[in-house]
């Protein structure tokens, strides 16, 4: 009877240890499980805290491009060339009498290619194709910062026309010479924007911000003024056909959450 008091007393200690020992494993492992999940959301293998900011701003171009073109025909290229300078003096002329500088303007190289004119019989069939005299082209561009005093003369050419020169005015490009300015103000706007947005939700949440893990830039969008967010894309835009323009950007923060 004795013995068998004593194999059960035995039983019922080793019993006690296991469920200490299991207990204490249990805690350990909640331990390290919960520590591992602070270091994990504070060195940034979670989402930690992220907000993406923006900045924009309207601005005005200071420089301007306009860009024209102009034609002659001959039944020689000595002909053809002789008529297209004299159009090329002709457009001179009138440039400077608009007040345009011969800085600000340029004339390309002269292109040439030759006409062809197809014969066909009686019968409509085709029989060949044979020279036909010579198309000469030349293209003009002005690029000034007076910006009133060529849109004016792009939007006046009549007297050219009217000299017999067959003239193709095309709409002017507008730029800015001080947009790396403007882009590394709006970066740091769009930056200071975003941490704002950190501080607001770390108020909101009671958790700290740790270190900033990334930093994301965005690409830039630059459209016409009141032309709206349609205008926007993927991979950017950059609007050459108005005067008046609006720049924006983003700046995504992450930060570790304490």
């Amino acid at each position: 009877m004795e013995e068998n008091k004593r194999e059960f007393s035995l039983k019922g200690m080793n019993a006690v240890i296991v469920a200490v020992i299991a207990a204490a494993a249990a805690i350990i492992c909640v331990t390290i499980m919960t520590n591992g999940f602070v270091s994990y959301k504070t060195n940034g293998g979670g989402d930690g805290l992220t907000a993406t900011g923006s900045a924009s701003c309207d601005f005005e171009s200071d420089l301007i491009v306009w860009r024209g073109g102009f034609s002659a025909y001959g039944m020689t290229t000595g002909d053809a060339y002789g008529v297209i300078k004299n159009d090329a003096e002709i457009v001179k002329n009138y440039l400077l009498e608009k007040g345009v500088t011969e800085e600000e303007f340029v004339f390309s190289s002269v292109d040439i290619s030759q006409r062809y004119r197809t014969e066909y019989d009686e019968n409509g069939n085709y029989v060949r194709d044979y020279p036909d005299g010579y198309d000469l082209y030349q293209s003009l561009t002005v690029t000034s910062n007076d910006i009133d005093k060529v849109e004016m003369v792009s939007r006046d050419i009549t007297k050219l026309i009217e000299s017999g020169i067959e003239f193709a005015s095309f709409s002017p490009e507008y730029y800015c010479t001080t947009l790396d300015e403007v882009k590394l103000d709006l970066i740091q706007k769009a930056t200071d924007n975003a941490r704002q947005r950190i501080d607001i939700l770390v108020d909101g949440t009671g958790c700290r911000r740790g270190r900033l893990l990334t930093a994301t830039l965005g690409v830039f969008q630059i459209t016409a003024t009141n032309s709206g967010s349609g205008e926007y894309s993927y991979d950017g835009a950059f609007d050459t056909k108005s005067r008046h323009k609006t720049a924006m950007i983003t700046v995504r923060l992450n930060y570790a959450a304490e």
